[in-house]
């Protein structure tokens, strides 16, 4: 993915800025430091697009992914041919940036729910090409992931739904089909598909824009289930604002696609400390 990402910066003949104002020979010692309060994450995805530009350069973290930075925080040195620095600085910024404002927005949305016993996952609401990167980067600001692709659990939407004949029939036809092998979790809109999901035999429900009346006794009948607790999660309008709430009525977990499609970017930028 780094590869893929230089490439793009490479393509059409090269750094042509940097070859024509930095010497062959020239050294900088730069650190990228911290300018905004968060948590940093993809600390490795940085250092390998420097390295890769050239591997003289050498780096060193100066944080771990996870940690909480405040603005001068420097979480990264960087140290070698001026050229391959200045050339892989905006791929690595490109990457680190996205990547802690993933880590700092799940944060908000882990502190939201502290100390409830619900947890922040993520969804497959990811950019193309970086979800494993951001899929990290929910788990380093506190969050938990869900599936990391379709293949390794099952996921019954309202279109799955809709092409079995009801909630009833996805449920059971996704069972009999998954196993032992794979989770399987329903999404339903009401209590009413709810209660058709637990008679046909779901272990895991995604409780979809349920008010929190509803959303209290959906939690309360799956607790009650005479096979078991059935877990539960909550989606659609989950916030630091409502996860309070969400919270509240007990449910296992809230469903939140932001966390990796609308996470503003943590500002970290690449300051020059010294040359030789």
């Amino acid at each position: 993915m780094v590869r893929a990402a230089l490439a793009e910066d490479l393509a059409d003949g090269g750094d042509a800025t940097a070859a024509a104002t930095v010497a062959s020979g020239a050294a900088l010692e730069a650190e990228v430091v911290a300018r905004a309060d968060g948590i940093v994450a993809g600390l490795e995805a940085a250092r390998l697009a420097f390295t890769t530009v050239d591997e003289r350069v050498l780096v060193t973290p100066l944080a771990a992914d996870g940690d909480r930075v405040a603005p001068g925080t420097p979480v990264l040195r960087v140290t070698g041919p001026a050229r391959g620095i200045l050339t892989a600085e905006r791929t690595a910024l490109n990457l680190l940036c996205h990547l802690s404002g993933v880590a700092t927005l799940t944060a908000a949305h882990v502190a939201a729910v502290a100390g409830t016993g619900t947890v922040v996952r993520d969804t497959r609401k990811t950019l193309p090409g970086l979800r494993a990167l951001e899929k990290a980067a929910v788990v380093a600001g506190g969050g938990v992931n869900h599936r990391r692709s379709l293949g390794d659990g099952m996921l019954v939407k309202d279109n799955h739904v809709a092409a079995a004949g009801g909630v009833g029939p996805a449920t059971r036809l996704a069972l009999a089909a998954a196993g032992d092998r794979l989770p399987v979790q329903i999404e339903v809109d009401d209590l009413a598909q709810l209660d058709e999901a637990l008679d046909a035999g779901a272990r895991a429900v995604l409780l979809d824009n349920f008010d929190l009346a509803d959303l209290a006794e959906a939690v309360r009948r799956c607790r009650a289930h005479p096979g078991g607790p059935v877990f539960t999660e909550a989606s659609g309008g989950v916030t630091p604002a409502t996860l309070p709430g969400i919270a509240a009525t007990g449910v296992d977990a809230g469903a939140v696609g932001a966390l990796t499609h609308s996470a503003p970017a943590l500002d970290l930028g690449l300051d020059a400390v010294g040359q030789g």
